[in-house]
């Protein structure tokens, strides 16, 4: 399986597919979910966690604001959905393991279900008990499963999780790991053969499990996994990880593993968010404050109606964009008879303008448009193109250098590093605003910033053709230098494009 189209003859693929931001890339710029914090309590425990802060099964969803009832949830997700009208996925992902509160976790499906018909359901777990629960999420309808799944050997995994909770009896080293792996495959294939779409987590552990991952794909999808999604490690406050200094992954490593995975048949998810457990909105827009008690209680009565008109036209658009990417893909076979791989070093970006791809970092709010001021921004987009095709890269989360106009003047410099060593490899950066110390710092590091809006992709495009334009072949000796002398003058070209 080399794409997401190959999946449109599973049952309830295609439609799912459209309107699902997690399992389809093109999807994220305009559908929504709500995830619906209902279960606090965990069964294993991960050195990348401190159960006190959160707890890790999809990505980071152990941060909320408030736990909530079943009825609680669902009253909520008809206030969301009245009002939200791309809303198409309902999730429970935590704050601890959702089969961990298998009660609660199906009594807010079965009460959702009853109030909102039109939505995709989804459930992440760790995997322990999810052999238990095959018929019962079937039964719901939960037609898309995400499992973490770390490992695939013993060894690595006693190296990632402390313990490990089942049926009264607490399990460590080995021994849990095995257990954990044993019952994650199983419940994986069960699913798989009853027509659930399966998504797999992994977190990329530096010098733990980073050279198993490629194996732990080929693994997962041989029992039915449809979608493998390889995620950076993010270290909570006071787990064991942090205590033994252990650092989250670089950007150039993330990417090495995502193709190793490709390469043994995974496909790849590049745009999570490593979202929150009561994160509700479009990937990368969290407007949990927005949907209040108080905004729920004066929500208008659903419009189903509106609701299906709204998400038809949202289709037509997924569509559009699902058919543009594989008509890419295929030109880009037809001409070089292999995928497009950018350099992953920005040392010498200029000698690469004229023949090969660059990466390009996007400040986004969403919706596929270049449309946030790059001090406000808290991640990147990357892309990749050599201005005839655009391929998605992944995101880059970096601390705003903004927060707010009464902290956006002072010392910047750690700051400035910090975001600098994340897109240190792109040639150009688009937003649509930027300060002159931020971009005077861009320009000196050899990264090119663009103000504009509009279209992503076509701006991608536009950009880098003017990129080859302004900079042909060089030598690599002194290109950051040829690169800023042209960049910054008052009277280049680069002044009408970006600020």
């Amino acid at each position: 399986m080399d794409s997401l189209a190959d999946l449109s003859e599973t049952p309830l693929a295609l439609e799912t597919l459209r309107r699902h931001p997690c399992y389809n890339e093109e999807a994220h710029r305009y559908f929504a979910r709500i995830h619906l914090p209902v279960a606090p309590a965990c069964n294993i425990q991960c050195h990348y966690c401190n159960r006190k802060f959160d707890c890790v099964n999809e990505s980071r969803p152990g941060v909320v604001s408030e736990l909530l009832t079943p009825e609680q949830a669902a009253r909520k997700t008809y206030g969301v959905a009245a009002q939200l009208m791309q809303l198409s996925v309902v999730g429970i992902a935590g704050p601890g393991d959702p089969l961990a509160n298998a009660d609660a976790t199906f009594d807010t499906f079965r009460r959702v279900r009853e109030t909102v018909k039109d939505v995709i359901f989804c459930l992440s777990t760790n995997g322990l008990t999810l052999i238990r629960h095959v018929d019962r999420i079937v039964e719901l309808g939960i037609s898309h499963v995400t499992i973490t799944i770390n490992a695939v050997d013993p060894v690595v995994g006693s190296r990632i999780y402390g313990w490990v909770y089942d049926e009264g009896k607490r399990y460590a080293g080995e021994e849990a790991a095995r257990l954990l792996i044993d019952r994650q495959l199983a419940g994986l294939k069960m699913l798989a053969s009853r027509g659930v779409l399966c998504k797999v987590n992994s977190v990329l552990i530096p010098e733990v499990n980073d050279a198993h991952l490629p194996e732990v794909a080929r693994v997962v999808k041989e029992h039915g996994a449809v979608l493998h999604n390889i995620m950076p490690l993010i270290i909570a406050p006071g787990s064991r990880y942090e205590q033994e200094g252990m650092r989250a992954p670089r950007p150039r490593l993330v990417r090495q593993l995502q193709e190793q995975c490709a390469d043994a048949g995974a496909v790849i998810m590049r745009h999570c968010r490593q979202c929150r457990a009561d994160a509700i909105g479009l990937l990368g827009e969290d407007r949990n404050q927005d949907f209040t008690w108080e905004n729920i209680a004066a929500a208008p009565p659903m419009d189903e109606g509106a609701r299906a008109q709204f998400q038809k036209e949202l289709d037509e658009k997924v569509s559009v964009r699902m058919e543009r990417k594989e008509g890419q893909s295929d030109r880009k076979q037809s001409s070089t008879g292999a995928g497009c791989s950018c350099p992953l070093s920005g040392d010498q970006p200029e000698a690469r303008y004229a023949s090969k791809p660059v990466l390009i970092a996007v400040a986004s709010r969403g919706g596929g448009k270049v449309n946030q001021h790059f001090g406000r921004a808290k991640e990147f987009m990357i892309y990749e193109s050599d201005g005839t095709i655009v391929n998605f890269v992944g995101i880059r989360k970096v601390q705003s250098y903004c927060h707010g106009k009464a902290d956006c003047n002072g010392d910047k410099v750690e700051t400035i590093k910090e975001i600098l060593s994340m897109v240190h490899d792109c040639a150009l950066l688009l937003s649509s605003g930027i300060g002159e110390a931020p971009k005077e710092a861009l320009q000196e590091a050899g990264v090119l910033p663009i103000v504009c809006g509009g279209d992503i992709e076509e701006s991608v495009l536009e950009y880098v053709k003017f990129l080859r334009y302004m900079y042909p072949v060089q030598s690599n000796k002194g290109s950051k230098r040829n690169k800023k002398a042209k960049g910054i003058h008052s009277d280049s070209p680069i002044e009408h494009f970006g600020g």
